[in-house]
């Protein structure tokens, strides 16, 4: 499901190509986790969470859901919402798991009607991780090579009942999981704890938006050229490409992530 990064509230807070096989590189970590390897920086990409379809000529790198399979010959990432329940899936969950607020009630994402994960313990951040841990075992399978955990930012939704530090020790949980599994596993949006992507463990950044709020420099300072930027409007790819089309990959995609032959499909590049 598509995700808006950095509403007006995250925004708020700021202010407080060659082949794939010689591009892309290799990264060891420690003794205990396997090799991984990272999206190749500057590839052509594109964006299919939305419905996976055949990719565009040239395309080198697609994300899709995890529930789709992997594009045949390319870089492929899986797509999976971490830290907050998707529409229907509600049941799918031991209901101590779900942030409630003081009266008991569900503490939801209102853009996207999904219920919050209740990190707050470390007993609950083990046992979500270990189910969503299940669903990077299968993108492992199906043949993925990174995983892109969606709503790191969650805590800003909360009503102040979840903590950026909790974010960390979850998502800390999930990048161990990957990285044995050979996965590279990216940091989706959060430009205000990219400083940090070391001590969690995160490979490459998926950046939506950076070129509408002007924060694609700070994902290059923490992550280098190993980011991939999502752009929703002409002025933010017209952005993003004029500071960094020559660096970094970087598509323009319709809010719906719609497929060709949708109404509202579009997929622009720089």
């Amino acid at each position: 499901m598509s995700r808006l990064a950095h509403r007006l509230l995250v925004a708020a807070a700021a202010i407080l190509t060659p082949a794939l096989a010689v591009t892309t590189s290799t990264l060891t970590r420690n003794p205990a986790d396997a090799a991984v390897m990272l999206p190749p920086a500057h590839a052509k990409f594109d964006y299919q969470i939305g419905g996976a379809y055949t990719p565009p000529a040239g395309v080198q790198v697609v994300t899709r859901d995890r529930t789709a399979a992997p594009a045949s010959g390319l870089y492929n990432i899986c797509y999976v919402n971490a830290f907050q329940v998707q529409p229907g899936e509600q049941g799918q969950w031991d209901s101590d798991l779900l942030l409630r607020d003081a009266k008991g009630n569900l503490v939801i994402d209102e853009d996207w009607g999904e219920p919050l994960l209740d990190l707050r313990t470390a007993d609950k951040r083990n046992r979500i991780a270990a189910k969503v841990n299940s669903w990077i075992d299968g993108c492992a399978t199906k043949g993925y090579k990174a995983i892109e955990p969606d709503n790191y930012d969650s805590y800003t939704r909360s009503k102040n009942l979840l903590t950026a530090g909790q974010a960390k020790a979850y998502l800390t949980l999930l990048a161990t999981h990957a990285h044995s599994k050979s996965l590279a596993i990216g940091q989706k949006n959060t430009v205000e704890l990219a400083g940090q992507r070391t001590s969690v463990g995160l490979d490459f950044a998926v950046a939506e938006e950076c070129g509408q709020y002007d924060e694609c420099g700070d994902y290059v300072d923490a992550f280098g050229n190993n980011v991939i930027v999502i752009e929703y409007t002409d002025k933010g790819r017209r952005t993003a490409c004029s500071q960094y089309g020559g660096r970094l990959s970087i598509v323009q995609r319709d809010v719906d992530v719609s497929v060709p032959g949708d109404p509202g499909y579009v997929r622009k590049t720089c």
